[in-house]
């Protein structure tokens, strides 16, 4: 059976901020080695093995996003069968739903498995194993999620009750079992009495189904969705090897979860129990516990270094940082260029406050990420003054910055590593390490990087101002406006 993976792409991961924000969240970025969350995610559910296999994925993402989902897809050589672009997000069920009805329209047998694409799941052999059991359920009409085997008293979790007896809280050998039902996230008492209790597993937010299931599901607990999601579909608009769902039917569907809108209300939903290690990541505790601590509870990486400190983690994301703990206990602290973050432990779901308390102020990091990724590379901020900024620019191998003029600056380029081909009001120009070459204020220009490894450069604006709005295009190879 043909299973297409589902990532849902989404969200802002404020609980993991500073390293995870809005303009770059967090399954964007290497937390747990050298690949993305997205990247492990879209691994995971790829090629085939054993009886499973899996089917080209379907992202759903934002506008934003979609030049960093193929960027990473293409980096570990998975090829999408297609990348469905949300005009605005509405939570997952009209996302859910948009995946089934356009799955269905090509097959009527086909299935889907929906996953976030910020989980860790270093278990890939036993996650296949699960969803191999998960399609016994599929094959008789039964909608599957996947309740994870509690292993603490967790209060960030929703949880799922099982119709198993509550002293082995599964069926035997992992088969999926039917729901008793749906359980918000608990108090610290409440968690630790279902933690004894055997009976409960995480909401691990995976769901695997025939899309005619899936529909039919809506149709019967949220038929209103139905119309305006189609409708989205039907318009919606190929855009360099993206689909962009229609703007106006999409803001007509509900924001809501697919768990509030139909699985909660299902009568044919079963669990599929998953003992093996998972976790979101849903803050920095999570990251501590995962990453593992060692025999002192101590979890560094990057530029961090620890000194007589306990059950602490301590995280450097920047080349040009040291950050050091002395005597720390039970503290987490995250270094960036921009921001830094010093909090108890304890207090790890308390982060997205201070994102809110950012956001109030109008700080740009609440959002913001130093890194400013654009299809072609990315640049960050090195120095601004009241009439300067001074840049370093990354740009891909055969990659190109739109052909654009500023009206208020001018820039000088210096290339530090590979070659630009820069073309000034029409004049072409090679520059080559240690050489620059000067833009002036009007001049209509473009960047290119003709070669087979990246191009850095830095770059000097001069002007009355130096936002990143001062900007005409005339071209544009990413269709951008």
């Amino acid at each position: 059976m043909l299973i297409t993976p589902v990532l849902l792409c989404g969200g802002s991961g404020t609980r993991l901020w500073p390293l995870s924000r809005k303009s770059y969240p967090k399954q964007f970025v290497p937390l747990m080695g050298e690949e993305t969350l997205f990247q492990a995610s879209a691994r995971r559910l790829a090629g085939q093995t054993g009886s499973l296999r899996f089917a080209a994925p379907v992202v759903l993402t934002n506008a934003d996003f979609r030049f960093i989902v193929t960027e990473q897809l293409q980096a570990i050589g998975i090829d999408p069968g297609a990348i469905l672009i949300e005009p605005e997000g509405r939570n997952t069920a009209p996302a859910v739903l948009a995946a089934a009805l356009r799955a269905q329209a090509a097959d009527p047998d086909a299935v889907l498995l929906v996953a976030p694409s910020d989980h860790v799941v270093p278990d890939t052999a036993a996650f296949h194993a699960a969803v191999a059991k998960g399609l016994e359920a599929v094959a008789e009409g039964q909608l599957v999620t996947f309740g994870i085997t509690p292993t603490h008293a967790e209060t960030a979790y929703g949880y799922l009750e099982l119709a198993a007896a509550p002293e082995t809280g599964r069926a035997p050998d992992g088969a999926a079992v039917p729901l008793k039902q749906f359980v918000e996230k608990p108090d610290a008492a409440r968690a630790a009495e279902m933690l004894a209790a055997g009976s409960f597993k995480w909401n691990a937010g995976i769901f695997l189904f025939r899309a005619a299931d899936m529909i039919a599901a809506f149709q019967a607990h949220a038929s209103a969705l139905i119309a305006p999601v189609q409708a989205a579909l039907d318009q919606a608009k190929p855009d360099l090897g993206f689909l962009r769902l229609a703007p106006e039917p999409w803001s007509g569907a509900d924001d809501i979860s697919i768990d509030y809108a139909v699985m909660e209300k299902a009568d044919n939903l079963s669990v599929v129990p998953f003992d093996a290690a998972w976790s979101d990541l849903g803050g920095w505790d999570a990251v501590w516990r995962e990453s593992p601590p060692d025999a002192q509870g101590v979890v560094t990486s990057g530029g961090a270094t620890a000194i007589g400190c306990r059950d602490t983690l301590l995280r450097a994301d920047s080349e040009r940082l040291e950050l050091v703990g002395i005597g720390l206990e039970n503290i987490m602290a995250v270094a960036m260029n921009d921001a830094v973050l010093v909090a108890d432990k304890s207090r790890a779901q308390d982060v997205k406050l201070a994102v809110a308390a950012l956001k109030a102020k109008h700080a740009p990091q609440a959002t913001q990420f130093p890194k400013d990724h654009r299809p072609w590379g990315w640049f960050e901020s090195l120095a601004v003054g009241e009439r300067f900024q001074v840049k370093r620019i990354l740009v891909h191998p055969g990659a190109a910055l739109s052909l654009q003029s500023h009206v208020h600056r001018s820039e000088h380029w210096i290339v530090v590593e590979g070659t630009a081909k820069v073309t000034v009001d029409g004049v072409e120009k090679l520059v080559t390490e240690n050489e620059s070459i000067y833009v002036p204020l009007g001049a209509v220009h473009r960047m290119e990087n003709p070669g087979k490894v990246p191009m850095v450069l830095i770059e000097v604006q001069t002007g009355a101002y130096v936002g990143e709005d001062d900007i005409v295009r005339y071209e544009d190879v990413y269709a951008r406006g």
